[in-house]
């Protein structure tokens, strides 16, 4: 009898053998980790401020299909403008696979739109965080610069990338819908600001500019004007080609592209750049917002 189990047990292992995965030996541990994805979705969003009075658009018709909108992206960092505390207390709510960091722009952080971001809980850890107004006075909360209509501000986060190891800065931003010198003067500022906090690190920008692609704030942003040439790199037009028609990023609600790009996602030329779009969801005719979103997908360099 123990010769006949002897010979049992061998076969049964020659039988596990052959059907285990190649490279996996009898008796190791095979909890290995699968290989890092090199990925990076980043996803920038005008929500549009939820006490406007926009008919059937208002907030509460569409609350639920904005965080449709961002589960069908599934983006690992997500910029968000025009969010009120209530919004921004409701994205948290439902989107629990995310953390989020953010304060209203009046002096009161508790009052005012924010420029809040949300990041996915699991892969990232944050290492420092900021805010700074567009302003001649970047340091004083609830500061309106120039020619502003209203109180604007960049909020920052630097994050530590679990997944890659790596760390990035991350700047989110609304432009002044009205003031062209302080768009001009907010894109020279955050373009400075970036540079001085992110220096050669990994960094991604997002945003609402309300400013033209080739306008002043848009070179002053990308570097072709100034004596000194920014870092940032424009994803949607280094990976789309040249400026094509219906790349309009404003739809008033009616889902149309025939308007200016306004939104947009820059990142460190460090970064390759897979893919950029402009997310035109929707369902049974209704749009999240009156901005459609923005997409990159970002693959981390050696």
């Amino acid at each position: 009898m123990p010769a006949q189990t002897t010979l049992i047990q061998q076969t049964l292992l020659l039988l596990l053998a052959a059907i285990l995965p190649a490279g996996i030996a009898i008796g190791q541990e095979t909890d290995q980790a699968a290989p890092a994805d090199n990925h990076l979705k980043v996803m920038s969003f005008n929500i549009r401020y939820g006490t406007a009075r926009d008919g059937d658009n208002h907030w509460d018709n569409r609350h639920e299909l904005v965080i449709q909108t961002i589960k069908h992206d599934s983006p690992d960092l997500l910029g968000t403008q025009e969010t009120l505390k209530f919004q921004a207390d409701y994205l948290r709510k439902n989107l629990p696979d995310y953390a989020w960091f953010g304060r209203g722009r009046d002096a009161s952080p508790d009052k005012g739109e924010q420029c809040a971001v949300f990041y996915r809980k699991s892969r990232f850890e944050k290492l420092a965080e900021g805010h700074f107004w567009l302003s001649p006075e970047p340091d004083k909360p609830g500061s309106r610069g120039w020619d502003a209509a209203l109180p604007r501000m960049v909020t920052w986060v630097k994050l530590r990338d679990r997944q890659s190891g790596q760390s990035l800065f991350w700047f989110n931003t609304h432009f002044d819908h009205r003031g062209a010198n302080a768009r001009l003067e907010s894109a020279r500022l955050l373009a400075r600001k970036v540079k001085e906090l992110a220096g050669g690190e990994y960094f991604v920008v997002t945003g609402d500019f309300n400013a033209k692609v080739e306008s002043k704030p848009y070179l002053a942003m990308f570097g072709k004007t100034d004596d000194a040439k920014s870092d940032l790199v424009d994803t949607f037009r280094q990976a789309n080609g040249n400026q094509a028609q219906d790349e309009g990023t404003f739809n008033g609600f009616k889902g149309t592209r025939s308007g200016a790009r306004i939104d947009w996602i820059a990142c460190s030329p460090r970064f390759k750049i897979v893919a950029a779009a402009i997310d035109d969801f929707e369902v049974d005719g209704q749009y999240p917002s009156d901005h459609f979103p923005v997409t990159a997908t970002l693959e981390y360099t050696k």
